[in-house]
C-alpha cells in the first residue's frame, strides 16, 4: 500500500471545498464528464460523470412535476444499484430529503416510515411493489406516486417516462444552487431494535463535515473504485460510496446487490478503497487459513503479493472496518499480509465516522483518535460524549428524544462506553445497556467474550454471550455455512449443512475446545461456563441480525428463552 505521504501529495479534489453535495457533485462531474462514475459487475451498466449529471437533471425535473421541493421527502426502496445514485441525487439538487428503507422491511414498517417521513413520492423496484403497496393501503400516508425504475406497473410511473416530465419554466441550476448547508441532506433510520425507528436527521454540513474530516485522515487519491453493497439505508454505504467517494471524489462505483457475493467481485473491481463489516473480514480469513494459510507473517514478500492479488485488494490505498467490535486477531493476520486495516467508530447521529485510525499510526485494539472537527469526552459513567459539526440536527418529529440525546451544550450522548488513550485514541469497551452485569455485581463487555469465541476455530459464525443478572455466563452458538462445507468436504460428509453439523459429536467436540481456548484468554468471571449450538443460520437484517450484522441482542433472547433457560438448569 502506498504511503499516506504519497498520497497527500496529490491535490485535494476541489469538490471537497463545496458548500453543498449537490455542489460538490456538479464539480465533480464537470471534471470527470467521460470517466465511469456507475456500474454493474461484468459487462453489465455503465454510466459515466457526463451521463450522470445529464441524468440528475432530467430525473430532478421529473420529480419537480409532482412538486417536490426543497425540504419534501422522497422515498426510496431500492437494492444497490445505479438507479439509487441517479435518483438520490436528483432529489437532494432539489433541496428534497431522499431516504432508504432496508428492502427486508415488512408493510407495516414501510407505513410507519412513511408516515413520519411525509413522503408523497416513493421510487422502488418490482421486487419490492407490493410491500410498497401493500404500505399505501395500510392508511395513515400521503404517497401519491410511485416510480418503477425497472418495469412498468398499472398505477406507477417507470423512470425514463419520469424523465420525459418537467414543469413549465423549470431552473434546474437555480433550484441545486438554492440548497443550503443547513438544509437536511438524509433521513437514517436506525434500526428500531429497542423501539420504533428513529429518523436520523443529517445536513448538507454534517455530512460535508464528515467528508473533509475522512478525506483528511484517510487521503486517498480522488477517482479511485469501490464497491457499494451495504443497504443505502445504513448510514455507512451512503458516506463512503455515494457521498465521499463519488459525489466528492469521483469514484467509479460499482453495486453490487448481494452482500453475500462481495468477496467474488473484489478480484474484477479491484478497489482502491474498501471496507466492510468484522463477519466478512473472519469469513476472508477463515477462507485463507482453509487453504494453509495460517500465518502470513513466515511468507516470502512475493507470497503475500500474490494472495492479496488474488483477492483483488492489490491496489487498495486504504481499507477499513467498522459498525462492531474486530478481533485483535483478525487486524493482525491482515496486517501480515500486507493489508492493514483501518478500524474506525461512529454511529448514524454523527454523519458516520467519528473516529479513524491513522493508516500510518494503526493501534490495534483501538478505533482511533477523532477526526477534524469532533470533539470528544468520556462522561464520568465512561460514555462517550462528542461534540462538533458532525452532531445530526436531531431525530425527526420527535424532539424529546432529541433532547434526551443532545444536551444544551451541544453534547451528544452516544450510548457507548469508551476509554481514551493519551495520544486521544479512543477504545470501545461495548455499549453501555448492553454491559453484562451478573448476579454477583461484575461488569463485563459480552462484545469481548463473543469476539474471543468467534476467532477460536472458523466454525462459530455467530454467537452471543448471556449473564446479565446470572450467576455465570453461557452461549448461542451459530456455524458458519462456509465453514461447515469445508468441514464436511475433508471428511466426505453427505450433508454439511449447519443444521446438520450442529449435533455432530464432531462439531461439538471442536466448538468445545474453542470455547475452552477463548476462555483461556478471559478472567474467571468472564468465561462461557455452557453452551448450545442451534441448527439455524442468523443473516443479515433478520430476527438476530440488523443489516450490518449487529446482534439484535433482546430479540433474541426472546426467540431463544428456552434454550437459554436449560443452559442454567
Amino acid at each position: 500500500m502506498e504511503s499516506t505521504a504519497a498520497k497527500a501529495a496529490t491535490a485535494a479534489p476541489a469538490a471537497l471545498g463545496a458548500r453543498t453535495l449537490c455542489e460538490a457533485f456538479q464539480i465533480t462531474a464537470a471534471e470527470r464528464p467521460n470517466e465511469v462514475a456507475l456500474r454493474t459487475p461484468g459487462p453489465g451498466v455503465a454510466i459515466t460523470y457526463g451521463e450522470y449529471a445529464g441524468r440528475v437533471r432530467r430525473i430532478a425535473g421529473g420529480l419537480a412535476s409532482f412538486g417536490v421541493g426543497r425540504g419534501d421527502t422522497v422515498a426510496l426502496m431500492l437494492s444497490n444499484r445505479p438507479e439509487f445514485n441517479l435518483v438520490d441525487t436528483a432529489a437532494l439538487h432539489l433541496g428534497a430529503v431522499p431516504f432508504s428503507i432496508y428492502n427486508t422491511s415488512a408493510p407495516e414498517q414501510i407505513e410507519y416510515l412513511f408516515s413520519n417521513a411525509g413522503n408523497r413520492v416513493a421510487v422502488t423496484e418490482r421486487a419490492f411493489l407490493p410491500q410498497v403497496q401493500a404500505a399505501i393501503r395500510g392508511g395513515g400516508v400521503v404517497v401519491e406516486r410511485v416510480v418503477l425504475v425497472d418495469a412498468a406497473d398499472d398505477g406507477t410511473i417507470t423512470l425514463a417516462e419520469l424523465e420525459e416530465e418537467e414543469p413549465a419554466g423549470f431552473d434546474f441550476e437555480a433550484r441545486w444552487r438554492a440548497v443550503e448547508p443547513e438544509d437536511i441532506l438524509t433521513l437514517i433510520y436506525t434500526s428500531g431494535t429497542t423501539g420504533p425507528p428513529k429518523g436520523v436527521q443529517l445536513t448538507h454540513a454534517n455530512m460535508i463535515a464528515e467528508v473533509r474530516g475522512t478525506s483528511e485522515r484517510l487521503p486517498v487519491r480522488a477517482g479511485g473504485r469501490i464497491i457499494s453493497f451495504l443497504p443505502s439505508a445504513h448510514v455507512a454505504d451512503r458516506w463512503s460510496a455515494h457521498y465521499w467517494c463519488s459525489l466528492c471524489l469521483g469514484f467509479t462505483v460499482t453495486c453490487v446487490t448481494d452482500l453475500r457475493t462481495v468477496v467474488e467481485h473484489l478480484p474484477e473491481v479491484r478497489p482502491t478503497v474498501w471496507g466492510a463489516v468484522p463477519r466478512i473480514w473472519e469469513k476472508i480469513k477463515a477462507a485463507l487459513e482453509a487453504q494453509g494459510i495460517v500465518d502470513p507473517s513466515v511468507l516470502a514478500a512475493e507470497q503475500r503479493s500474490a494472495i492479496r492479488a488474488k483477492l483483488g485488494l492489490d491496489q487498495t490505498e486504504c481499507l477499513v472496518v467498522g459498525a462492531a467490535p474486530t478481533a485483535r486477531e483478525v487486524l493482525e493476520y491482515f496486517d501480515a499480509l500486507g493489508l492493514p486495516i483501518c478500524e474506525l467508530w461512529g454511529m448514524s447521529e454523527l454523519s458516520c465516522c467519528v473516529t479513524i485510525n491513522p493508516p500510518e499510526r494503526i493501534r490495534i485494539g483501538t478505533c482511533g483518535p477523532p477526526i477534524e472537527g469532533a470533539e470528544l469526552r468520556i462522561a464520568d459513567d465512561g460514555e462517550v460524549l462528542v461534540r462538533g459539526p458532525l452532531v445530526m440536527a436531531g431525530y425527526r418529529n420527535d424532539p424529546e428524544k432529541t433532547s434526551e440525546t443532545i444536551d444544551p451544550d451541544g453534547w451528544l450522548r452516544t450510548g457507548d462506553v469508551g476509554e481514551l488513550d493519551e495520544d486521544g485514541y479512543l477504545t470501545i469497551v461495548d455499549r453501555k445497556k448492553e454491559l453484562i452485569i451478573n448476579a454477583a455485581g461484575k461488569n463485563m463487555s459480552p462484545a469481548n467474550i463473543e469476539s474471543r469465541l468467534k476467532t477460536a476455530n472458523p466454525l462459530i459464525g455467530q454467537c452471543m454471550c448471556i449473564g446479565d443478572r446470572r450467576p455465570y455466563n453461557v452461549a448461542l452458538i451459530v456455524l458458519d455455512p462456509d465453514a461447515c462445507a469445508a468441514h464436511g468436504r475433508a471428511r466426505g460428509l453427505e450433508d454439511a449443512s449447519a443444521s446438520a453439523l450442529a449435533t455432530s459429536d464432531d462439531v461439538q467436540a471442536l466448538v468445545a475446545k474453542a470455547v475452552e481456548e477463548a476462555n483461556s484468554h478471559l478472567s474467571r468471571v468472564e468465561q462461557v461456563k455452557r453452551f448450545t449450538i442451534l441448527a439455524t443460520d442468523w443473516l443479515p437484517d433478520s430476527d438476530e441480525l440488523t443489516p450490518t450484522m449487529k446482534l439484535k441482542r433482546k430479540p433474541i433472547e426472546r426467540k431463544y428463552a428456552s434454550e437459554i433457560d436449560s443452559l442454567y438448569t
